[in-house]
């Protein structure tokens, strides 16, 4: 019931996922700066995605990191209903789809980026994913929301989707990014509206939390 594009861009990692499940981006998106990213996905378990960005964080080995998980996860006979991808710090992403994920489903993966998607119009979904941001231009927000709507465009899931998320880690240490349509009947294009109010000020944000002493105010009575 859900597609997520996971894309590395310098020391920046990002992911984006909707759904035809309410709030999709806060149980699928996992991020960890200077570490990697990954998403878990399918019938979701979360804490999958924590132990793919522990293993990251410890080796970097993105593969590894995946296969030590199915790994784990398999003594509990649960990995079968899991869709898992991951990406670190350098290579190619990886994906794991088990024998019980839902509908039609496939992946994707190149050099700093992983696709994949369940429950979809065709298993040709992945691969739009990687094409759209890799020909996008623009701020990596932007990009991965090129690539969504693209993805939306070639059919998308099987039926309507009802949630989307995007979020972006930078070497700061935070999501400089992490925004939520958790229910609309257009969440993609919704998620537009808000990049849209959200990337001029993102910056700014960033300068609060570094050196609030010299961050813009935006004129909110009371506002620093």
């Amino acid at each position: 019931m859900t597609f997520s594009l996971v894309v590395r861009d310098g020391e920046r990692f990002g992911v984006a996922a909707t759904s035809s499940s309410p709030a999709v981006a806060a149980r699928v998106v996992h991020l960890r700066p200077g570490a990697g990213a990954a998403t878990s996905q399918n019938i979701t378990d979360p804490t999958l995605g924590t132990h793919l960005l522990e293993g990251l964080a410890d080796h970097g080995d993105a593969q590894r990191a995946l296969g030590d998980v199915i790994g784990a996860a398999r003594n509990e006979k649960t990995i079968a209903y899991r869709q898992l991808t991951v990406l670190g710090r350098s290579g190619p992403g990886f994906a794991h789809s088990g024998s019980q994920t839902l509908g039609t489903h496939a992946s994707a993966t190149a050099d700093g980026a992983v696709a994949a998607g369940n429950m979809l119009s065709g298993e040709h979904i992945p691969g739009v994913l990687l094409d759209a941001y890799a020909a996008a231009t623009g701020e990596l927000e932007e990009r991965l929301l090129a690539a969504m709507k693209a993805a939306v465009a070639a059919g998308g899931e099987e039926g309507p989707v009802y949630s989307a998320g995007m979020a972006v880690v930078a070497d700061v240490g935070w999501r400089v990014t992490d925004l939520r349509v958790d229910w609309a009947e257009d969440p993609v294009d919704r998620l537009g509206d808000l990049l849209d109010v959200w990337l001029p000020q993102r910056d700014d944000y960033v300068r609060r939390g570094l050196d609030p002493a010299t961050s813009p105010s935006y004129g909110v009575p009371g506002n620093l």
